[in-house]
């Protein structure tokens, strides 16, 4: 795959620290960029994910799904020459978990 088709993606986090940015295929899934996430998330964080299914990737106000691609969710691949997209990344545990520990 040619360098110039893959997106740029960083991850903002609750406190404006980012994740990143790293490289993705248009093809790469939401569930994808999820676990990286949760792989990279720093160790000093009071809040972090256990999980990808802890995390919630929200992009151009959306809440992006597991099974989307990048390239489907209507990234400005186009608009932002060699641009950065940057995606909100929210911890939100289950209620179920979080009932258990509460």
């Amino acid at each position: 795959m040619p360098e110039e088709d893959l997106a740029e993606i960083k991850f903002r986090l609750y406190d404006g620290s980012d994740i990143g940015p790293f490289r993705y295929s248009p093809a790469a899934t939401i569930a994808m960029l999820k676990e990286r996430v949760v792989t990279e998330w720093p160790k000093d964080k009071k809040i972090a994910p256990k999980s990808a299914n802890d995390v919630k990737l929200i992009s151009a106000g959306k809440i992006l799904e597991n099974s989307k691609t990048v390239g489907q969710c209507n990234m400005p691949f186009g608009e932002l020459p060699k641009g950065v997209i940057t995606m909100h990344a929210v911890v939100q545990l289950s209620l179920a978990k979080a009932k258990t520990e509460g």
